[in-house]
């Protein structure tokens, strides 16, 4: 058992580049189906008489898939946003403004301390803001509702705006957002 392999160096100035696969390089018919459309062409033969060969190109004509399956998706022009709904630039507006308005005992502003429970812009562009209180003997809890809507109805483009105070669901830490809750040291 004194068999000695012997390995040989070849050296190259270079290799060529392995060619590229294109899509339309792919055959048109399907060639080993999968186990699924297997078990149909067997399914379909038995049912319909037919032998497995003629039963194969038909599955497989049905199964093919298109080659540019998202060519009507891309084909659509994205719709312009509405400027009053979420995501617009005057709902946006309101809730930087919002975000800038902060409860005077605790050092986190009114909408990551979840006070804001929602904002809603109208047709005509007036604003509602709908929102809570940490508790309803909230100190500023005859000001605060006021404060709010003179700053959201401040806001270029807003008509009027409009707080309605609710006390259900009542507010708990648990929607505070987590920038709230970090500022607050309770992460």
């Amino acid at each position: 058992m004194t068999d000695t392999r012997k390995f040989e160096v070849e050296e190259v100035d270079s290799v060529d580049a392995p060619p590229k696969v294109r899509v339309g390089d792919m055959p048109e018919h399907i060639i080993a189906p999968s186990p699924v459309e297997a078990e149909a062409i067997q399914n379909s033969a038995i049912t319909s008489g037919t032998t497995p060969e003629t039963a194969s190109e038909t599955v497989s004509d049905k199964l093919e898939r298109k080659r540019d399956y998202l060519e009507g998706f891309l084909a659509q022009k994205p719709s312009e946003p509405d400027p009053n709904s979420s995501g617009g630039a005057l709902y946006d507006a309101v809730i930087d403004t919002l975000k800038s308005i902060y409860d005077p005992e605790i050092p986190v502003n009114i909408y990551d301390l979840g006070l804001i429970y929602g904002v809603e812009i109208t047709p005509d562009n007036h604003a509602i803001v709908t929102m809570t209180l940490t508790t309803p003997h909230c100190p500023v809890a005859e000001s605060m509702p006021g404060e709010i809507e003179m700053q959201v109805g401040s806001v270029p483009g807003v008509g009027h705006s409009e707080v309605n105070l609710v006390w259900d669901p009542p507010w708990d830490p648990q929607k505070m957002s987590d920038e709230a809750k970090l500022e607050l040291g309770m992460l």
